[in-house]
């Protein structure tokens, strides 16, 4: 698995990334921006994305 320096460079330079960030809801969206230095995978990415919308439930 890949690993990025951040968010930023994770949807910059995976596309499969890239897709799944842009389909996420925006409150979503904003609150990975807040932690981006923290989600530098994929599987980071998703794992964060399902933690978030978990809370909605």
């Amino acid at each position: 698995m890949q690993h990025y320096e951040d968010l930023y460079n994770l949807i910059r330079l995976d596309p499969e990334a890239n897709r799944y960030f842009h389909s996420l809801p925006s409150y979503i969206r904003e609150s990975m921006s807040e932690r981006a230095q923290s989600i530098n995978s994929l599987n980071s990415l998703r794992d964060y994305a399902e933690n978030l919308t978990r809370d909605d439930e």
